[in-house]
């Protein structure tokens, strides 16, 4: 048994790896292109789960944290936002569809009428051009307005998203107006030394909740003690991805993920 599954007598997932999630690990439903390094470069560095990307440093080191205060970290898409809802419907209006036969992007957005698969080489302007239109107007998860309110009577709150950094100030603005008032770093890569730089700052519990497997297993490198939930806002892809290996909760539902951080929070003494 690991260190992690011993912390504290959580459980951690242990589900066997599919081929799709081995072969392709950047190819994921709710991973948003952009003129930056991630996962599909093969970049060695945007690999390192303790790497922190240049200019993800300042904006956390701009951040005032208390110390000693508890913090929740989040990603943004199929955790506050409604990335698929989101992007089927501009999907539709291009003449496209999904089909969510595995959580992948690559090979499963398909024209109309053929079903023709949209080559690997366009997906990146596809995708952008997604996030220019409609990236800024996804709408918020039901429930993680009202659990962030709560939760942030206990905790800190930190919104951590793979976005652009001059797509900041828009999905910053997007949350805030509809109510989701927590400040937004723009990440690049694995988010694992994002997480543990912002853990050495707070030096109290931290709770990490993302869509995305590898950025789990990076927190879970980078800072053993984190709490993770694996949290997938659209039921269809969390059927298709089961629990990450990484991860104390998996859930659709933010009821349920407040529950556990209260209890987990509880737990600890906050």
């Amino acid at each position: 048994m690991s260190d992690q599954e011993r912390f504290q007598g959580k459980p951690v997932h242990r589900p066997e790896t599919r081929p799709d999630q081995k072969d392709d690990p950047g190819a994921t439903a709710s991973e948003v292109s952009g003129p930056r390094p991630d996962m599909r470069t093969g970049d060695a560095a945007m690999r390192d789960p303790l790497a922190v990307d240049a200019a993800t440093i300042p904006q956390i080191d701009a951040l005032t944290l208390t110390r000693g205060r508890p913090l929740i970290v989040s990603d943004a898409d199929e955790v506050l936002l409604q990335f698929m809802v989101g992007l089927e419907r501009y999907l539709d209006t291009q003449d496209l569809w999904i089909d969510l036969r595995s959580f992948a992007l690559s090979g499963n957005i398909k024209r109309k009428g053929t079903d023709e698969p949209v080559p690997p080489t366009e997906m990146p302007a596809l995708l952008d051009a997604f996030f220019a239109a409609s990236a800024h107007d996804l709408d918020v998860v039901p429930g993680a307005v009202d659990a962030l309110a709560a939760l942030s009577e206990r905790a800190q709150i930190v919104i951590l998203t793979n976005v652009p950094i001059e797509a900041k100030p828009r999905r910053e603005a997007s949350l805030a107006a509809q109510g989701i008032p927590y400040p937004v770093i723009a990440n690049k890569g694995l988010k694992g030394g994002a997480v543990r730089r912002l853990a050495d700052i707070v030096e109290a519990p931290v709770v990490f909740l993302d869509d995305i497997p590898h950025n789990l297993s990076s927190v879970a490198k980078a800072h053993a003690p984190a709490h993770l939930i694996h949290f997938i806002a659209d039921p269809r892809l969390a059927k298709l991805l089961g629990p990450a290996t990484d991860s104390h909760l998996h859930t659709t539902d933010w009821a349920e993920a407040q529950k556990f951080i209260e209890d987990t929070l509880s737990a600890d003494g906050f």
